[in-house]
């Protein structure tokens, strides 16, 4: 039940007809995993502990950085240096104190990710790596648990949400991450070397957020199986198909 405090809290949320009483009780019942807290994780956990998510598990194992604040909004200057995990956590505390955070202060490999994955209703995945990308897609598929995935560079981003495994039916099969990257790129960059607008990271991260709001509390029509694109310079956003590819190396029919 929402106490008096929490019906304060979220009454915007609950006077949504989409989301109501039954949808933020879903959203307190929740544990999400945020894999990163960069320019995507930010702004997502910030949201999803505003929204009132009952157990926040952020992962990260790096340290934040004066670079980072510029699209890092989770952090502050006296922050540099400290631990993005431990850090994040206490600013999500601050926001919402009916929020539970626990942290990973580590990377996840393919083992790591699938006792994190395990321990989560749903996985929002900003991460900066394809390896980590990829071993967190495999353990979202192999355990069922939907994945929100974000990405960012410059001043565009993608949002998409992978249910592979959760429909195994040939028929009704839903993509996963690997379908839409089966591979590492050979010219893969980082926002290091190619730059990023911190603003449009926030898109992203919000979006994130939203499709894992949609998905805990039953609103509206995630984006499965469909691929959405921001482009911040021209001020257009689009939606793709995105089919599963019957090659995939994690949910393809040889896998």
């Amino acid at each position: 039940m929402l106490s008096p405090e929490e019906l304060e809290r979220y009454a915007r949320h609950i006077v949504l007809k989409e989301i109501g009483g039954p949808g933020q009780q879903a959203l307190k019942r929740s544990r999400v995993l945020i894999v990163g807290a960069g320019g995507l994780g930010s702004p997502a956990a910030l949201y999803m502990a505003a929204a009132g998510a009952g157990a926040i598990i952020l992962a990260d194992d790096d340290a934040v950085s004066l670079n980072n604040l510029q699209r890092q909004i989770l952090f502050t200057t006296d922050e540099a240096g400290a631990p993005k995990a431990e850090t994040g956590a206490a600013r999500l505390a601050a926001l919402n104190p009916h929020v539970a955070v626990e942290t990973l202060s580590r990377r996840l490999d393919a083992a790591g990710a699938a006792e994190a994955v395990a321990r989560a209703d749903i996985v929002l995945d900003g991460s900066d790596n394809y390896e980590t990308r990829f071993a967190v897609n495999a353990a979202c598929h192999a355990a069922g648990k939907p994945l929100v995935s974000g990405a960012v560079e410059r001043f565009s981003g993608q949002v998409a949400v992978f249910r592979s495994g959760l429909t195994k039916e040939v028929e009704a099969r839903s993509p996963c991450y690997r379908c839409l990257v089966p591979d590492i790129p050979p010219d893969a960059e980082t926002c290091a070397q190619i730059g990023v607008a911190g603003p449009a990271a926030g898109v992203i991260g919000s979006w994130m957020a939203l499709e894992a709001i949609k998905l805990i509390t039953g609103a509206g029509k995630p984006l499965d199986g469909r691929l959405a694109i921001f482009d911040g310079l021209a001020g257009t956003a689009r939606t793709i198909a995105l089919p599963p590819d019957p090659a995939c190396p994690v949910c393809g029919s040889s896998a």
